[in-house]
């Protein structure tokens, strides 16, 4: 099999060109492909390449470009993913933080260490043995050494361990990540989970699996990859608390900012980030081949009636 061959910024330009892309700016172009880079603009551009029909009614997208394709529309839709991401980020620290609080505060009435000890979580958690060979609490446990060790020379860390041998709860969630605190949750006794989900108005099993969900949203979010019309794999359980909710794709983003939104609400209530959010999506782009709408983000309904974004 041939290697793929390399090309210059100029070379990728003018086989753009050849393929039917309009390039009106030629040195602004060059300039988006030396500092964004050809491979994640092609995510951008994809939507806008010819559908090649195949045989048994398949179909795939060609090298070659619908008529009427802009390299400047790609461009607009990676600025508009790249500040659809940074709302993402900006509502999921806030959610991070406060389900931190959450999961401590729980956690430590069992025991400043409660997170060491087998008895504070469910039986899946703890007895099932796994394809590894491991219960998800000593997989849980390996993650979390990680954590500590790469977090060893913090003052906190290393003040907390000499004065008590282990990190107290309130203290090691401080070192966890999103999927470390997800997984932790997903291990906890059922009537623990259902004191923190039920704060959002959520039952526990959806609660958690919305939280593995919003790791996988941070992580994709975090690592600068495309968002906006995104195929969520780490499907969450839609609560369908009304019938604006039911109708809601969870494969789709939109639903993962409506349970932001819906979160949010609770811990930060005066918080403007629906506004924020609500603005921005009206700057989606005019694409002229229409092969990019905004209802690949997963918007199906009018926002501005329903009680969740008021």
């Amino acid at each position: 099999m041939p290697a793929k061959q390399w090309k210059s910024f100029s070379d990728q330009l003018i086989l753009l060109k050849s393929r039917g892309l309009i390039i009106e700016d030629e040195p602004a172009a060059l300039d988006y492909l030396e500092r964004i880079g050809y491979y994640r603009l092609s995510g951008y551009w994809y939507p806008f390449r010819k559908m090649k029909p195949q045989p048994l009614g398949k179909s795939f997208r060609d090298d070659d470009f619908i008529t009427g394709s802009r390299f400047q529309e790609a461009v607009e839709l990676y600025i508009f993913d790249k500040k659809l991401r940074l709302l993402a980020l900006d509502a999921l620290e806030r959610i991070e933080m406060a389900v931190r609080v959450d999961v401590a505060h729980t956690l430590g009435k069992h025991g400043s260490t409660a997170h060491h000890d087998s008895h504070n979580f469910n039986g899946n958690f703890v007895n099932k043995i796994r394809r590894t060979g491991k219960t998800g609490f000593q997989e849980w446990h390996e993650k979390y050494n990680q954590l500590e060790h790469r977090s060893r020379n913090e003052d906190f860390v290393s003040h907390n361990k000499k004065a008590y041998g282990k990190l107290p709860i309130w203290v090691a969630i401080e070192i966890f990540d999103f999927g470390c605190l997800s997984r932790l949750f997903a291990g906890m006794k059922h009537e623990d989970k259902q004191t923190i989900a039920l704060k959002y108005g959520l039952s526990p099993t959806s609660f958690g699996s919305l939280l593995r969900s919003l790791s996988y949203i941070r992580n994709v979010s975090a690592h600068h990859s495309r968002l906006w019309n995104l195929n969520v794999v780490e499907e969450a359980k839609n609560p369908k608390l009304d019938s604006t909710w039911a109708g809601l794709n969870t494969n789709r983003p939109f639903f993962y900012f409506c349970a932001m939104q819906l979160i949010l609400k609770v811990i930060c209530s005066n918080s403007k980030w629906n506004e924020r959010l609500l603005q921005h999506l009206k700057t989606f782009p005019t694409i002229s081949a229409q092969t990019a709408r905004i209802e690949d983000f997963g918007v199906n309904t009018e926002l501005q009636s329903w009680d969740l974004w008021k």
